[in-house]
């Protein structure tokens, strides 16, 4: 499972059973049930792996924002035995919007599915770089 953490909405991708596909699967609204809403896919899909995606600067330091990724991959190992490893998420957004640009996406529309996109390719360069 892919994460794309965000104040307001949260992405998630998943992959396929062997592990080689990351695809976008939904847009969960960042509030008071984002645990039990994780949860109830890491149970009905099988994950074995969370992988989210931390925002560094371009020097690879922390921000502010990846302060916030990380007192959430806190909460989220309180509710989960599953393993969570953080996975580098520069440019994510933006090559989310310029596939989704590509794709014929207006801006509007984009920004529906923007969040699980992103967390596709934080999926992805993971499992890329795990084979």
């Amino acid at each position: 499972m892919g994460i794309d953490f965000g104040t307001v909405r949260v992405g998630i991708a998943l992959s396929d059973p062997m592990q080689i596909i990351a695809r976008p699967y939904v847009v969960l609204a960042n509030d008071s049930t984002i645990f039990t809403k994780i949860n109830k896919i890491i149970s009905e899909k099988n994950v074995s792996q969370i992988v989210l995606g931390l925002p560094v600067n371009l020097s690879g330091e922390d921000t502010e924002k990846t302060k916030e990724v990380r007192e959430f991959a806190k909460k989220l190992k309180k509710t989960t035995q599953i393993p969570l490893t953080f996975s580098d998420e520069r440019y994510t957004s933006v090559e989310a919007n310029q596939l989704l640009e590509k794709m014929g996406y207006s801006i509007r529309d984009s920004r529906k599915v923007i969040d699980k996109v992103a967390a596709a390719l934080i999926l992805k360069g993971y499992l890329e770089t795990v084979k």
